[in-house]
C-alpha cells in the first residue's frame, strides 16, 4: 500500500512541474496565474519586439519597480498578467508605443511561498502561485522519503496545527488534503526506528510501520538465517529484556535480538 501512495504522489509530482509562472500579455489571452506579487520577487518585463524595453528587478520593500521610461511603478499586489496590462496602459498613454504587447515574467518568487520542512526530498521554499494542496506541495518537493513518518504537520501563519495521515492525503476526500496558504509550514517528521540483528539476513534500522508486528519486522529485515530461530528471539524494550509473541506490535525504539538455533 505504501508503495502504491509514493506511486500516487510521484505522479502528482509530475503533474506539477506544468504548475510555473506562465508569460503574461497585455492582449489578455494568457489566463491569470493567480500569484501576487510583493516585496522580494523578481520579474522580468518586456515589450515584444522592442529590444530597448527589457528589463528585470526586484520588488523593492514599497511594492514599486522601475522600468524603462515609465519609471517607478507600483507592482506589488498585482498578478503578472495585471502588472503587464498596467505597464501596456502606461507606455500607450504615454506615447511611447501605440500596441504594446507586454510580456512578464516571474523569475524569482519570493513573497509568496509554503516552507517544507524534514523528511523529504527536496525541503525548501514552494512558490505559492495558486491554490495549491498538501499533497500538491509535498509532490512539488519530490514526495516523502522512504525515513519519513506515516503523517505530515502542517503549521498555519495563523498558528494552527494540523496532523494529517500520510494515506488520506493520497486517497481521501478533498477534506482530507487541505488547500495551504502563503506562509504555512509544511513539515515530515522522520520515521520513529527499531532495531534489530543477531541471526537475520539484514541486521539493521528499521522505520516503525503502523501495526507493524515483530514477525513484520524481521521480514522486514530480510528473515532469519539458516541458524536464527524464533525461540531464540529476545526484545529488549525501555531497558528491559522480554520475550514477546511474533504477532506483539513493534514500539518505537524496540530492539530485537535473534538468537541461534541449537541442534
Amino acid at each position: 500500500m505504501r508503495k502504491f501512495l509514493r506511486q500516487f504522489l510521484a505522479a502528482l509530482m509530475a503533474i506539477a512541474t506544468f504548475a510555473v509562472a506562465v508569460p503574461a500579455f497585455a492582449q489578455g489571452a494568457v489566463t491569470d496565474t493567480g500569484y501576487v506579487l510583493g516585496p522580494g520577487d523578481v520579474v522580468e518585463v518586456s515589450v515584444l519586439g522592442q529590444a530597448e524595453f527589457t528589463t528585470r528587478g526586484r520588488v523593492r520593500a514599497d511594492g514599486t519597480i522601475v522600468l524603462p521610461f515609465v519609471g517607478s511603478t507600483q507592482v506589488s499586489g498585482d498578478t503578472s498578467v495585471s502588472f503587464a496590462k498596467k505597464v501596456g496602459a502606461n507606455l500607450k498613454a504615454g506615447g511611447f508605443y501605440s500596441t504594446p504587447i507586454v510580456n512578464v515574467e516571474i523569475a524569482s518568487y519570493a513573497s509568496r511561498y509554503v516552507i517544507v520542512l524534514g523528511a523529504i526530498a527536496q525541503p525548501g521554499l514552494q512558490p505559492v502561485d495558486r491554490e495549491y494542496r498538501v499533497s500538491e506541495i509535498i509532490a512539488r518537493a519530490g514526495g516523502i522519503r522512504a525515513d519519513g513518518a506515516e503523517y505530515v504537520i502542517v503549521r498555519r501563519a495563523t498558528g494552527e496545527e494540523l496532523r494529517l495521515p500520510f494515506e488520506k492525503l493520497a486517497t481521501g476526500a478533498n477534506s482530507d488534503d487541505p488547500f495551504v496558504a502563503p506562509g504555512d509550514k509544511v513539515y515530515v517528521p522522520a520515521a520513529e526506528t527499531y532495531f534489530v540483528y543477531g541471526q537475520i539476513n539484514a541486521p539493521g534500522v528499521y522505520p516503525v510501520r503502523d501495526q507493524m508486528t515483530i514477525r513484520k519486522a524481521i521480514a522486514r529485515g530480510g528473515g532469519l538465517t539458516a541458524l536464527g530461530s524464533e525461540k531464540k528471539m529476545t526484545v529488549f524494550r525501555e531497558g528491559k529484556k522480554q520475550r514477546l509473541g511474533m504477532e506483539e506490535i513493534i514500539k518505537p525504539g524496540d530492539v530485537i535480538v535473534v538468537g541461534e538455533r541449537t541442534f
